[in-house]
């Protein structure tokens, strides 16, 4: 109940704000708001430029628009949380939190002198350039002038030589520098799983994600899932003039900056209160975003199958098993994501047959069912469900999660982790450097 009032604050304070600038284009020392290269990086109607075989766009601005990565700052649910922490733990978990959620704020307020904290209408008044890259989350000028060494729990690096980083050579350097003042530099690390270091192997909030990476198969980057490349060869467009920018070779493959993940919720959050959240991105870019989203978790998360199914004296036993398709633990990252199983016994061999067991089952608002109604798990105070390896009744729910020592979400690292049972990744090894961050925890055998 306490983040959902919170959530709704959050939603209220920025409805109160009228930012009439918010669209206005910001240039500091390091960084730009995406408006400056939305004018060479997003499509155009009458532009065949950035656009895949079946004419969709493939604009990098366009698609990173409605990521969670740019409305890192503008997340309802991040901001509750942050709020809430911050009462308690102060200014040291603001100024950890918002250096990943608007880390080219928190650079510059750094570089400044200024006491960057929360993002509200007074520090806006303050100086409102930083409180702008603030709004714009994790954005190009940030990624794009990573260098290739990184170090974790937000300590990242950029170069100081306005250089904007990319896979590709021969770049078109004078136009874009005449446009965005940055010189465009070939720069492979870009694609590698370093660049994402900095923020997703992190204390905070369990996010480990990027040592789960490192401790496993490792047959495939961030980049790989997040970013895939689409093969078709196509120049860059010019949102800002008709047709296509002269003199660009083009370029093959492309990066899709589509950062999808596994949370919908957030961005039908985003997408339901544009105007409230004040937000950039159209409701269909959304829309697209939130199908992209459902394609991995329904294609590239994990596999469910049964192994075996027989009747014993009295009872039905059936082997289930669970397989991570993803190259880090399933569910990954912020330590109040969930995944569980959910089992039917039908009568007879239709869908629509009478149910005669189910276990895991949900409501509308995505509570756990019990045997009896609302699960006694989702009660308020409520103790967590241990790791189970056979379920017998409706109550005994299999919830693959981590679960803190403490009720602080953000700052529980020094306290540690009661539960995380969450599906290891392909490959992971016990004796492996990362393992006792990356370790199971109440399954039994630790």
């Amino acid at each position: 109940m306490r983040v959902t009032l919170l959530l709704v604050a959050v939603i209220a304070l920025f409805a109160q704000a009228d930012r009439p600038r918010m669209q206005r284009d910001v240039r500091t020392k390091h960084f730009s708001t995406a408006l400056v290269c939305k004018s060479c990086h997003s499509n155009s109607a009458d532009s065949g430029a950035m656009r895949d075989i079946q004419g969709r766009g493939i604009a990098p601005h366009d698609l990173w628009q409605s990521t969670s990565m740019a409305n890192s700052a503008r997340d309802p649910f991040f901001r509750a949380l942050l709020a809430a922490e911050s009462k308690v733990h102060g200014a040291k978990v603001e100024k950890g939190c918002l250096h990943c959620h608007a880390p080219m704020a928190s650079y510059e307020a750094g570089e400044k002198g200024l006491a960057f904290a929360q993002l509200d209408d007074e520090f806006e008044e303050k100086d409102w350039d930083v409180a702008a890259l603030a709004r714009d989350g994790v954005s190009c000028t940030l990624c794009h002038q990573l260098t290739p060494e990184q170090g974790s729990n937000g300590d990242f690096r950029i170069n100081e030589d306005r250089e904007i980083y990319g896979r590709f050579d021969k770049q078109f350097g004078v136009a874009m520098h005449r446009v965005s003042q940055y010189w465009p530099v070939q720069g492979m690390h870009v694609l590698d799983a370093d660049q994402c270091r900095s923020c997703h192997a992190s204390s905070v909030a369990g996010e480990q994600t990027w040592y789960e990476w490192r401790n496993s198969k490792a047959d495939r980057t961030c980049q790989d899932c997040h970013m895939p490349s689409d093969p078709t060869r196509t120049r860059i467009a010019r949102a800002s003039h008709p047709g296509d920018i002269p003199n660009i070779i083009p370029r093959t493959p492309i990066s899709k900056h589509t950062f999808v993940g596994g949370n919908t919720l957030l961005l039908r959050i985003l997408r339901d209160n544009i105007h409230d959240l004040k937000v950039k991105a159209p409701r269909a870019a959304f829309d697209r975003t939130i199908a992209e989203t459902r394609r991995m978790l329904q294609t590239m998360t994990a596999r469910v199958s049964i192994e075996d199914a027989r009747p014993t004296t009295g009872a039905l036993r059936v082997v289930v098993q669970v397989e991570n398709l993803a190259g880090h633990k399933f569910p990954s990252g912020h330590a109040s994501r969930r995944a569980w199983l959910r089992l039917r016994l039908r009568e007879g061999k239709t869908p629509g047959g009478r149910i005669l067991f189910a276990v895991g089952e949900h409501d509308a608002r995505g509570r756990l069912l019990g045997a009896k109604g609302l699960h006694p798990a989702e009660r308020p105070g409520a103790a967590f469900l241990p790791h189970f390896t056979t379920v017998r009744n409706a109550d005994e729910v299999q919830i693959y999660q981590s679960v803190m020592k403490g009720s602080s979400i953000f700052v529980h690292a020094s306290k540690g982790l009661v539960k995380d049972n969450r599906l290891l990744p392909d490959g992971w090894k016990a004796d492996h450097a990362d393992a006792a961050k990356t370790r199971p925890i109440g399954i039994g055998e630790d």
